[in-house]
């Protein structure tokens, strides 16, 4: 018989070959009674695992490196890594869970670790991929794997105030892309903060989280009812404030738009945009002291997610509730 390989042990014990690694290199992330059918395999083989070497290299994926949003993220997080004796490797996943995961697959054995920015991987193909290379995660809740979340919830709550202070009754979400869990979480925060301030909550989208995305949001938006709206991030905003404008709609005095993230251009936008603002680059070095403490085998916190406050910021995209016709609707023009 050749080399014993973690396949070989997965086979013997009726267990996926990543179920092997975690059982060996984080047991606490598997029940005691799989892990030692695991080891009883292992010890039967004879199989003795590869010691790691430390390769000093850890990867970054983002999904979009064109969004402003990433630029804080991945300066932060290069700068945290720099100074624990890492290098930092960049990768764009195009908004693509299937090629993030591809990524990482590609990237075990290759890197120490991987940071994954708003990652588009499910619950169950995180922790696959979690199983195989130590990870941590920006704007991603999970129990498992340590990370940080810029908490929308306050800054919603005040924008909601803000939006119901100037006379609004109905106000839409722009929703982003259907499989981001940040989205998705954006949107149910969003309904329940809207419905409590007896407002209406109408969702537009999903839509590309870009500003050619926000010029068909913008077009979804002017045949709803809504006269103000919270976009899932800036850029949908911005693209939003564009095809507007184009078509004759006035904003504020027509519509109201609200953005997430406060990317580098919100404020000087036309109009400036009104946005909810987190600290990103408290998200990046948080992420990778994270990840670098786990490379360590050092302790984590007992809370697995740290979280970043956020708070709105009030510009000019925001303004009174239009007048309503005689027929109830908003007023709006209807240009190409």
């Amino acid at each position: 018989m050749g080399k014993v390989t973690a396949r070989d042990v997965a086979q013997r014990a009726g267990v996926a070959t990543s179920t092997v690694s975690r059982a060996l290199n984080k047991p606490d992330r598997i029940n005691a009674q799989t892990r030692e059918r695991i080891l009883d395999a292992a010890r039967e083989l004879g199989y003795v695992a590869a010691r790691p070497t430390r390769r000093g290299l850890v990867a970054l994926l983002v999904p979009d490196v064109t969004n402003p949003f990433y630029f804080d993220i991945i300066r932060s997080t290069q700068e945290q890594l720099r100074a624990a004796g890492f290098l930092q490797l960049l990768i764009d996943t195009g908004e693509s869970g299937r090629t993030e995961s591809d990524t990482l697959e590609q990237l075990s054995g290759l890197v120490d670790g991987a940071i994954l920015s708003a990652t588009r991987l499910d619950s169950a193909a995180l922790v696959e991929a979690a199983g195989h290379l130590p990870v941590a995660v920006i704007n991603r809740q999970h129990d498992q794997i340590p990370g940080v979340l810029i908490d929308i919830r306050v800054g919603l709550r005040q924008a909601i105030d803000h939006l119901k202070a100037l006379g609004h009754e109905t106000v839409a979400f722009v929703s982003g892309p259907p499989d981001s869990w940040q989205n998705r979480w954006r949107w149910h925060e969003f309904e329940e903060q809207v419905q409590e301030q007896g407002m209406t909550a109408v969702l537009v989208g999903p839509h590309p989280p870009t500003r050619e995305g926000g010029a068909a949001a913008a077009d979804a938006l002017v045949v709803t009812q809504a006269t103000a709206c919270v976009a899932f991030n800036d850029l949908l905003a911005i693209g939003m404030l564009q095809r507007l404008s184009r078509r004759g709609v006035e904003v504020p005095r027509d519509l109201s738009i609200v953005g997430c993230d406060d990317i580098f251009g919100a404020d000087f936008c036309n109009p400036p945009l009104t946005t909810i603002a987190g600290d990103t680059e408290q998200a990046g070095r948080i992420a990778a002291s994270r990840l670098v403490t786990v490379l360590n085998a050092e302790q984590l916190p007992a809370t697995r997610t740290t979280l970043i406050p956020t708070h709105l910021l009030v510009r000019e995209s925001t303004g009174p509730a239009p007048r309503s016709t005689t027929d109830g609707r908003t007023p709006r023009s209807s240009g190409p």
